[in-house]
């Protein structure tokens, strides 16, 4: 978790990723980030988001990442 959490601060560093769970809704996160953040966490944690996993309630929150990184790390 905490890699994730470096990832985000790089990407887009004025967000509170321990506990924001609006990144999505309230705009923190734009288009651009989304696809930075998709292609790092695919180079970093070796697993493949495809189009039907980025959703907002994947990427809304920290923690929300993490659950959708574990679990495509389990298929």
């Amino acid at each position: 978790m905490d890699k994730l959490i470096e990832i985000l601060e790089e990407i887009c560093p004025d967000a509170d990723y321990e506990t924001c769970e609006t990144l999505i809704d309230d705009g923190i996160l734009d288009s651009f980030a989304i696809l930075s953040i998709v292609s790092e966490i695919q180079d970093e944690f070796d697993v493949t988001i495809t189009p039907a996993e980025i959703i907002p309630e994947n990427f809304n929150s920290a923690g929300a990442l993490w659950s959708m990184i574990e679990r495509l790390k389990e298929a």
